[in-house]
């Protein structure tokens, strides 16, 4: 995985992670980006110092496997006004917005449960219809579906409400 830190044309700097630079670069050219804060598809690569890697001191924690969800094809949501300033990140707004996340993904895609790795790599080989889904995967089979080539995005799946 690869951090940049991206700026959009109205100023807003945020992060985005991609499996490669390659993947960044094919997701730019079909305007496949947007602001995290305001929506625009208007999107560049910050300025930003290289990291640095070290050996390993400690040993390899184990990968925690969040829901992976593959989005479904040509579904464009409008962007918010420009006007509109973004809320401070508050442990409240955060999980407001991990909250309306999960409601888009579940209103606008099929769960396959357990059968993720399996239906996602049917769509990707073009033996099941291409439509977004989400469900559970392990990590070796998120490790296959890598090799084969299927992007996949692990989000966190927040409770729908906290009492």
């Amino acid at each position: 995985m690869i951090c940049y830190q991206l700026c959009c044309a109205n100023g807003h700097t945020f992060e985005g992670w991609y499996r490669d630079s390659a993947a960044f670069t094919r997701l730019k050219q079909e305007n496949l980006l947007s602001c995290a804060i305001c929506g625009t598809p208007k999107v560049e690569q910050a300025l930003m110092a290289p990291a640095i890697v070290k050996g390993r001191s400690q040993p390899k924690k184990p990968e925690t496997v969040e829901p992976p969800v593959t989005t479904p094809p040509q579904q464009h949501h409008e962007a918010p006004a420009a006007t509109q300033q973004p809320k401070p990140v508050t442990p409240d707004n955060l999980m407001s917005a991990l909250r309306q996340i999960r409601a888009v993904v579940e209103e606008n895609c099929e769960n396959v449960g357990s059968n993720f790795a399996d239906e996602a790599l049917r769509i990707h080989h073009g033996e099941a219809p291409e439509r977004g889904i989400y469900g559970d995967m392990t990590a070796s089979e998120r490790e296959m579906l890598e090799d084969e080539g299927v992007d996949v995005l692990p989000l966190p799946w927040v409770r729908k409400t906290d009492s």
